[in-house]
């Protein structure tokens, strides 16, 4: 588990100062450290308020006295001041450039291997539909969560469940038998997912009609629903899949397989990946005996119609169906199975996380005490990602009638704006149509990933187009200007370098230039200080990210980061610095950011260009 090397010295300090001026002993996780608030002097604060009792002091005298210790005890403490019973502490530049001096020297945002692997899941689509924006949440959220755990040191294993049978793709079906007239996505021009998704739309359509037709003869609109031709043809064609009818199983093969081509273009786009599939209709066999062992086990109960059922009320929660009367299996039964299949087939596996709306909690709380009360010790491990969902100004989406915010129209809208105010610009002389293409893509998605991803998972959000395509603000496209920016500047330098210039040559993974370290003898700027503070935040950022399965944190926390660096770059001279010394702190200053900014956007899904 990470540990801030700072809040590590200080923490031994503190405890140590504790059994010496007080003569008591605090355990280490007791002493939590904050930063500053900007009002007051200081990089690290202590509240000493809980400690009272152990100091046998006032908390200014009790604050007073720690500080004044670690004053004495520690070269990295330069000076302090309390305020009531906070502790403000300022630290000595020495420490802030010995950390910048080792961050030119590693990664700060990948930690060692921790041996542990996980899986996260996240997509699971239907085949009967394209994805849509609550998709590209879903996507963006599990593929930057597999990220972070990667970086965080663990290995990761990422898979997704397509949904492909039921009801719903029986429904596609029926209505391309029904009005395709043999209409492929080669003969119609669209991509496979949409061609199907675009036949789920015909059978609502011409079911609702049907109802309608049979209410207006005087049968009640709930009958009426159920004796609709069309969805008694889609349950019948449900009962032929199950039964392995030949011709049923080769339409469902063929316009599924439409849908997995339609479905990798638009991963591909996304820039999201997977190390296995699983298949609904391999996995919905799966659970049924390991429900029967648990009712021979005690763990469940079986009523007089045949059902076997579990009790969870006395976990809070109700009693829950997992087999039917005729032996048939629910959801709850083939997550059963899967999770335990999962877990069978990577039995190194320490955590599997579902990365699914907030609309399943209560299903996932079922799940994960079912599998307790079976006994798999694994069980401790799973984890529900749950995250609100998208709302359009217009309302709710439903894809059944249509009105759902195409993912491929979407990615293809924010490119176009990207390339609509790239244009505008008129900056980009000397970069080909090619390049001008690949950078637009790029600063689209930038602005799409990171609009969904800045925000808590847990919260619903409001999707607002003209705020996901703005190119200035708390945006990824401002990230990435920043990051192009310092990377221009490096190029600048040391283009420099070789046409004799004082500036020593800097590579582009520059630390501080050998002969030029500045520990003694440069007194730290307040924009430097600045700076430099937020980049030792990162790998404690990561290490959040990573406990709480946000990535938020990460993404809100490069924005800070990439910002200080703009007003340090605008008020702080870098290549215009005389000072050879300085001016290769800086440089290395600006290559640590950019490292940074880079990893970072790379835990969130999110390309960084060289160039914009």
């Amino acid at each position: 588990m990470y540990q801030d090397p700072l809040h590590a010295k200080l923490r031994s300090a503190v405890q140590q100062a504790f059994r010496e001026l007080f003569g008591n002993d605090i355990e280490a996780k007791a002493i939590a450290f904050q930063p500053t608030r900007p009002e007051f002097e200081g990089d690290v604060t202590i509240n000493v308020f809980p400690f009272l009792k152990v100091s046998g002091k006032g908390p200014e005298p009790t604050a007073t006295a720690i500080g004044e210790y670690l004053l004495g005890a520690l070269p990295i403490v330069e000076r302090f001041n309390v305020v009531k019973g906070f502790l403000n502490i300022v630290i000595a530049d020495a420490y802030w450039l010995e950390f910048l001096r080792d961050a030119g020297d590693r990664d700060i945002l990948q930690f060692p291997a921790t041996g542990q692997q996980v899986m996260v899941e996240y997509s699971s689509p239907n085949t009967n539909k394209p994805l849509h924006l609550g998709h590209l949440r879903n996507n963006f959220l599990g593929h930057s969560v597999s990220r972070i755990l990667q970086a965080a040191g663990n290995e990761v294993v990422r898979v997704q469940i397509i949904n492909d049978r039921g009801i719903h793709i029986c429904k596609s079906m029926v209505a391309w038998q029904r009005f395709g007239n043999g209409e492929t996505p080669e003969s119609s021009g669209l991509k496979g997912d949409k061609l199907v998704g675009k036949y789920y739309v015909e059978f609502d359509k011409a079911y609702k009609q049907q109802v309608q037709e049979l209410e207006a003869g005087g049968i009640p609109k709930d009958q009426a629903e159920k004796e609709a031709p069309l969805m008694k043809e889609a349950q019948a064609m449900l009962l032929q899949w199950e039964a392995n009818d030949t011709e049923v199983r080769a339409l469902w093969e063929k316009m599924n397989g439409w849908v997995y081509d339609g479905f990798n273009a638009t991963y591909t786009r996304m820039g999201v990946e997977f190390d296995k599939l699983y298949y609904e209709s391999r996995t919905y066999v799966l659970g049924k005996d390991d429900v029967l062992k648990g009712l021979d086990k005690g763990v469940f109960y079986k009523k007089e119609d045949g059902s076997v059922w579990v009790d969870n009320t006395a976990e809070g929660l109700d009693e829950k169906v997992l087999l039917r009367g005729d032996g048939t299996s629910l959801y709850m039964t083939q997550d059963i199975g899967t999770a335990i299949k999962r877990f069978e087939e990577y039995p190194g596996l320490s955590k599997l996380i579902y990365t699914v709306g907030n609309e399943q909690d209560y299903h996932f709380k079922v799940l994960f005490i079912i599998l307790k009360k079976l006994g798999f010790t694994w069980a401790d491990g799973l984890h529900h990602l749950s995250y609100g969902m998208v709302d359009l100004p217009s309302g709710r989406m439903k894809s059944r009638e249509g009105t759902v915010v195409d993912a491929d129209e979407l990615m293809e809208e924010v490119v176009h704006e990207a390339r609509k105010a790239g244009e505008e610009l008129s900056k980009l002389d000397g970069f080909s149509e090619a390049e001008k293409s690949e950078l637009y893509e790029m600063i689209g998605l930038a602005a799409l990933k990171y609009f969904l991803l800045k925000v808590d998972p847990k919260k619903r959000m409001l999707f607002d187009p003209t705020a996901s395509i703005d190119l200035q603000g708390h945006t990824g496209p401002f990230i990435q200007y920043t990051y192009a920016r310092i990377k221009s500047l490096l190029r600048k330098a040391e283009e420099l370098s070789v046409v004799g210039s004082q500036v020593s040559v800097v590579s582009p993974q520059l630390s501080v230039p050998a002969g030029q370290r500045t520990t003694d003898n440069h007194q730290l700027l307040p924009e430097e200080r600045t700076v430099i503070k937020l980049l030792h935040q990162c790998p404690a950022v990561l290490n959040d990210a990573a406990t709480k399965l946000d990535p938020s944190a990460l993404a809100n926390h490069v924005y800070e980061l990439v910002k200080a660096y703009n007003s340090f770059y605008q008020s702080v001279p870098v290549l215009k610095e005389e000072d050879a010394a300085i001016r290769g702190f800086r440089l290395g200053l600006s290559a640590a950011v950019a490292d940074a900014t880079s990893k970072a956007m790379w835990c969130l899904g999110i390309k960084v260009p060289e160039r914009m």
